[in-house]
């Protein structure tokens, strides 16, 4: 995709990587599909670098406009999923 990703120029470059990380996991989920663990520890690592909620949700916001994918449903459905027996999130229709 061609677009920008939301950062923040305060972060560092380790920083950095684990949110475009994390968001590029959220793309994966909409266009195939992803591993559940593999996005839990990509989104453990983005809550890392942004612990608040309203931080997260701006980010989801920020992306959500240049890239049409929305990060909450995904992780909700990640929260939901795991401990069962699904090992694979998809949001592709």
């Amino acid at each position: 995709m061609e677009y920008s990703y939301p950062l923040d120029l305060d972060w560092t470059l380790d920083e950095m990587v684990a949110v475009v990380d994390f968001l590029t996991a959220i793309e994966q989920s909409y266009e195939s599909k992803i591993e559940i663990n593999e996005l839990k520890k990509k989104y453990d690592l983005f809550k890392q670098v942004c612990p608040g909620k309203a931080q997260e949700n701006n980010i989801y916001k920020d992306f959500k406009k240049v890239s049409g994918y929305d990060g909450y449903p995904v992780i909700k459905k990640m929260r939901e999923e795991l401990g069962t027996q699904t090992q694979v999130i998809s949001m592709a229709k």
